[in-house]
């Protein structure tokens, strides 16, 4: 398993709510992504997220490890939920608050905190040129 993956897998693991996103929650760069988010923070959801931009090998390992094509990705205690359509729709109906429940337990502290975290290098592939 590669250095990236592992860091990938160890992220998923270890934080109880993580979005693998385009763009930060600062700045979010994709629709998608957006929408995740919002269902997310809409059940006070405690959120740590991974911008796939910097490094394209990101979306490739998570993708290898999640048998999951597109971003963004959301993983709640170390299980893929889904994309953001599916969160969204779990987020509508309330599904969504009652598996973070069931995941996080007492764990989930229901204060809408959100943290950003980097796995991969930044990884440039092109090259600007005034």
């Amino acid at each position: 398993m590669s250095e990236l993956r592992e860091k990938i897998r160890e992220t998923i693991e270890s934080e109880p709510v993580v979005l693998f996103m385009k763009g930060t929650p600062e700045q979010v760069y994709c629709g998608n992504s957006g929408r995740a988010l919002e269902a997310l923070r809409s059940v006070g959801a405690p959120v740590t997220t991974v911008d796939v931009l910097p490094d394209p090998r990101i979306r490739q390992e998570l993708s290898a490890l999640s048998n999951w094509p597109t971003i963004p990705q959301v993983f709640v205690g170390g299980e893929l939920v889904g994309g953001a359509d599916i969160i969204q729709e779990l987020a509508e109906t309330g599904e969504l608050k009652q598996k973070l429940d069931a995941a996080l337990g007492d764990a989930n502290p229901d204060t809408r905190t959100e943290r950003v975290v980097q796995v991969g290098g930044t990884h440039t592939p092109f090259r600007f040129v005034p």
